[in-house]
C-alpha cells in the first residue's frame, strides 16, 4: 500500500506528485513548471508571475456564479531537513514516504506536508469535477519558508476574489484568524586565521540528537538548541583551558530550532583529559534538563585524523560564542491577551564561520511590532559588543485577528454541522503569509485551516491520514457554503 491508496484518493495522489519533484525553498522551479502545466492540462487560466507566484482560475459551477470568489492559498516550497545518517539529496532526490498506521512520514527527512498538503487540496479543488463552488483561485507562492519572498512581490490588483482560505495550518479542528510577523537579525564578524601552534590535538565537539522543529509551532516544547548548547560546552574550553577555534557548523535554515552543531578545535595535549571530563559534564546536565523535553540529546568529543594547520583568532573566537551564549532564544514573552500563545521569540538558527566571516543567523517572531523591535535591539546590543556588524533583513507584521470575520462564523457553522462540535479559533505564532497578503489584499476576508501535522521542518515531519478526510471533506462543505456577493 502507498499513499496514493489512501482516501481522500485525488488529494493523496496530487501530495504524492509533490513528493516527487524536489522543492526546497529557493529551488522550487520545478514545481513551480509542474503547477503551470498542471493548470494548462486543465484547460484553466494560469499565470506564472515573474518571481514564480502561479494563479490558477476555475469558473464557478453552473448556478453558483453570483457566490463570493474563494482564493485557496498555499506554498511550494519545503524545508530541507535530513537525519545525519540519510543520504539525500534535496535538489534532487524525490521524498520516500511511509506509512506508519495513522500517519505518513518520510524516510529520514521532513515530509514537506508543509504545505504540500495545502497545495495538494487546491489542486484537487481545481481537477475535481463533482464539486459546487463559486469562482475558485488557487494562489501557490514562492519561497514561503526563508523570506516570504513570493507573498512579498505579488502584486495588487492580480487576484479577483473576496475570500482567502490559506491551506497552510496544521491542526485540524483549529482555525487560524491572527499570526505572528518576523524579521531575520544577522551578526558577521570578520576574522583572521592564525597558524596553529605546537603541542595541540585536533578534536571535534559535536551536539546532536536533538528533536529541533518549527520555530514558531514546536518553540513552545522548550526543546534545547544545538547552537546554544555548543556555546555552553565551548565559552569554559576557550576561555579557561586554551581551545583553539578552527571551524564551526550549527543549523542551516532561520525557521528550523537546529537539532544538531559541530565545532572542530585544537586543544593542549596537556589539557585534553580536564577538557573531555568538562564536555562530559555538560553532556550530563542536558540530558538532565531535558530530559523531557529532549532526550535523546548527545554532547561528545572526539579525535580527529588529521591536525588543521590554521585556527581562527581568539579574540573573535570567544567573544562570539560568548554573544551566542548571551543572545536570547526561545519564548522571551508570552501573550497576556490570548492564554497559551507565544508572544514573542528568537531562534538561534545558524552559526557558522567559514572564508574569514563568523556569522549568527536567528528569527525573531512576535505578534507584537513593539516587542520585536525590543527583541532586536538587545540582538545588538549583544553582538555589538562582541564587534559584530549586524543587520535586519525581511521584516514583515503580523495578521491582526477579526473575531467579527463573516467567512470565520461561516466555517465555524460549516465544521459544527459536519462533526458535532465547534472548531477552535486561534492565533498562531507562526509566520503566516497571511499577515503580507492582507496588506496588499487589505479587503480580503481571511481565515486558515489544515490537517494535523507535526514537527514540521524536522524529519520527524507526519501528517495524520484521518485529518487529511476530514480537512478535505470540510473545505468541499465550505466552498458550496460560500454566501452570495
Amino acid at each position: 500500500m502507498t499513499i496514493k491508496d489512501l482516501n481522500p484518493s485525488l488529494v493523496w495522489k496530487n501530495f504524492y506528485a509533490l513528493t516527487q519533484i524536489p522543492r526546497p525553498s529557493k529551488k522550487e522551479g520545478k514545481a513551480v513548471e509542474y503547477l503551470y502545466q498542471f493548470g494548462k492540462s486543465l484547460g484553466l487560466e494560469t499565470i506564472k508571475d515573474e518571481t514564480g507566484n502561479i494563479i490558477i482560475r476555475k469558473p464557478a459551477t453552473p448556478g453558483m456564479e453570483d457566490r463570493k470568489g474563494v482564493i485557496l492559498q498555499g506554498h511550494i516550497d519545503m524545508v530541507p531537513q535530513k537525519n545525519a545518517d540519510k543520504v539525500h539529496d534535496f535538489e534532487k532526490d524525490p521524498i520516500t514516504t511511509v506509512i506508519d498506521g495513522d500517519w505518513v512520514r518520510a524516510d529520514g527527512t521532513t515530509l514537506g506536508a508543509d504545505n504540500g498538503m495545502g497545495v495538494a487540496v487546491a489542486l484537487s479543488v481545481l481537477e475535481s469535477k463533482d464539486l459546487r463552488h463559486g469562482p475558485v483561485e488557487v494562489l501557490v507562492t514562492v519561497d514561503e519558508e526563508t523570506g516570504m519572498t513570493g507573498a512579498n512581490a505579488l502584486k495588487p490588483g492580480v487576484l479577483q476574489g473576496d475570500i482567502l482560505i490559506n491551506l497552510d495550518s496544521e491542526t485540524e479542528g483549529e482555525l487560524y484568524v491572527g499570526c505572528a510577523g518576523g524579521v531575520d537579525a544577522t551578526a558577521v564578524c570578520r576574522y583572521d586565521m592564525k597558524p596553529a601552534p605546537a603541542g595541540y590535538m585536533p578534536y571535534r565537539i559535536s551536539v546532536k540528537g536533538l528533536k529541533g522543529g518549527h520555530s514558531g509551532m514546536d518553540i513552545i516544547l522548550y526543546r534545547a538548541n544545538a547552537n546554544k548548547v555548543l556555546a555552553r560546552v565551548l565559552v569554559p574550553l576557550l576561555r579557561d583551558f586554551g581551545v583553539k577555534l578552527v571551524s564551526v557548523e550549527g543549523g542551516n535554515m532561520r525557521n528550523a530550532i537546529p537539532r544538531e552543531a559541530y565545532a572542530d578545535v585544537l586543544v593542549p595535549a596537556s589539557a585534553a583529559g580536564a577538557v573531555e571530563e568538562a564536555v562530559a559534564c555538560v553532556q550530563k546536565e542536558i540530558s538532565h534538563e531535558y530530559a523531557a523535553a529532549d532526550p535523546g540529546a548527545v554532547v561528545g568529543m572526539s579525535q580527529l585524523a588529521s591536525s588543521p594547520e590554521r585556527y581562527i583568532g581568539e579574540d573573535v573566537a570567544l567573544a562570539m560564542f560568548r554573544a551566542v551564549n548571551a543572545c536570547p532564544d526561545g519564548v522571551w514573552r508570552m501573550s497576556d491577551a490570548v492564554p497559551g500563545l507565544v508572544e514573542t521569540s528568537n531562534n538561534v538558527a545558524i552559526v557558522s564561520a567559514s572564508d574569514g566571516m563568523f556569522q549568527v543567523k536567528t528569527l525573531m517572531r512576535s505578534s507584537v511590532d513593539s516587542e520585536k523591535a525590543a527583541l532586536a535591539e538587545e540582538f545588538r546590543s549583544v553582538f555589538e559588543l562582541a564587534g559584530a556588524a549586524v543587520e535586519f533583513t525581511g521584516g514583515y507584521s503580523g495578521w491582526a485577528p477579526n473575531n467579527d470575520s463573516p467567512i470565520l462564523h461561516a466555517m465555524k457553522k460549516v465544521y459544527k454541522a459536519l462533526y458535532g462540535t465547534e472548531p477552535a479559533v486561534m492565533a498562531i505564532h507562526a509566520g503566516l503569509e497571511c499577515g503580507i497578503l492582507g496588506g496588499t489584499y487589505p479587503a480580503w476576508d481571511m481565515v486558515s485551516c489544515g490537517p494535523t501535522i507535526l514537527s514540521p521542518h524536522s524529519p520527524d515531519e507526519r501528517v495524520n491520514i484521518p485529518s487529511v478526510k476530514k480537512w478535505w471533506d470540510f473545505i468541499v462543505k465550505v466552498l458550496e457554503e460560500i454566501p452570495v456577493k
